[in-house]
């Protein structure tokens, strides 16, 4: 029984229930920030698409976002999530380009398009293939587009080893009207120029973001990535400035295996920094276990992986014994 004036009591009560308040507000906005988006951010990683196609991740911030919302991102299931980015420079290299084009934006049935090659000549890129069983190469300019797509604009086009760019001219046609991509996956034609969306060529997980330069040299093609209008406040430095190849994600909640991060704090670091960052979102078990981890005063976790390369080198059988 509460003793004193009822002005008292009801002094108590205002003040237990503005605590309670308190206690629910916090509640519901840790409830928020646990179902928010996961930022991340990546430096000098090497991301493998899959065994033989591989983005150079020189820089990166972003954010996973959930495909569903009952789920959270859950980095054994690629479709899971999106990678959105806010900013990035990514390259690929012209081999990794070639079998990108090859194994997933020109591999259905029918494709007038098949055994591309790519090379970089003299800041332009050179495509050399087969167009409906015959060969052919298109030697081309890069330019982006003011929607954030990659034109490749021919320079000089030739049919076994034959120019006809000035033939097609002359009799009204164009590569658009010979050549029939309506089945590939993130290229289209407008005239005889390739348009090439950077984010809808790859395969899982989706990748959100919008093209603003291209850097070209003779070893890789550089995308640069602008900022998207929505995207969330940035995560902090990493845990340790001084790990230069790394992956971070923080806030939100993150699946992998089987573990469950809340208020995500994770920190995925080279065990030998001296190259990039060997990565394969696929095979990030055989890593895990290959390398070790520890845990940070406020609860996050380090987490240390040997490339993929050396994991895939250790696991290699032994080739057979000449006699």
């Amino acid at each position: 029984m509460w003793r004193g004036s009822p002005a008292v009591h009801l002094g108590r009560a205002w003040v237990a229930f503005a605590a309670l308040a308190a206690v629910a507000r916090g509640s519901a906005s840790a409830q928020r920030a646990a179902a928010g988006s996961v930022q991340t951010r990546m430096g000098h990683l090497d991301f493998h698409v899959d065994s033989s196609v591989v983005l150079r991740i020189h820089s990166l911030r972003g954010a996973l976002l959930r495909t569903s919302p009952e789920h959270p991102p859950y980095l054994d299931d690629k479709h899971s999530f999106a990678l959105a980015i806010d900013t990035a420079r990514i390259g690929i290299t012209p081999a990794s380009l070639s079998d990108l084009l090859n194994h997933y934006t020109f591999a259905y049935r029918g494709s007038p398009l098949r055994k591309l090659t790519i090379t970089i000549e003299g800041g332009r890129l050179k495509q050399h293939g087969l167009m409906k069983g015959m060969s052919f190469t298109v030697m081309g300019d890069l330019t982006v587009t003011p929607d954030g797509e990659l034109r490749v604009h021919p320079s000089s086009i030739k049919a076994i080893g034959i120019g006809v760019g000035g033939l097609m001219k002359f009799f009204g046609l164009n590569l658009e009207k010979m050549v029939n991509i309506s089945g590939a996956r993130g290229v289209r034609m407008d005239g005889n120029d390739f348009l090439l969306s950077p984010t809808e060529l790859l395969p899982p997980p989706k990748v959100q973001g919008r093209l603003v330069a291209i850097e070209v040299s003779d070893t890789e093609l550089v995308q640069v990535f602008g900022p998207r209008p929505e995207s969330d406040a940035h995560p902090h430095p990493p845990p340790e400035p001084k790990a230069p190849n790394y992956m971070f994600f923080q806030g939100g909640v993150l699946r992998f295996g089987k573990l469950t991060m809340t208020d995500t704090d994770l920190l995925i670091v080279d065990a030998e920094p001296k190259d990039r960052f060997d990565f394969f979102l696929d095979h990030y078990n055989e890593q895990l276990v290959a390398g070790y981890s520890r845990n940070t005063p406020d609860h996050g976790l380090i987490v240390t992986m040997p490339d993929y390369a050396a994991v895939r080198a250790h696991h290699r059988p032994p080739e057979p014994a000449v006699h």
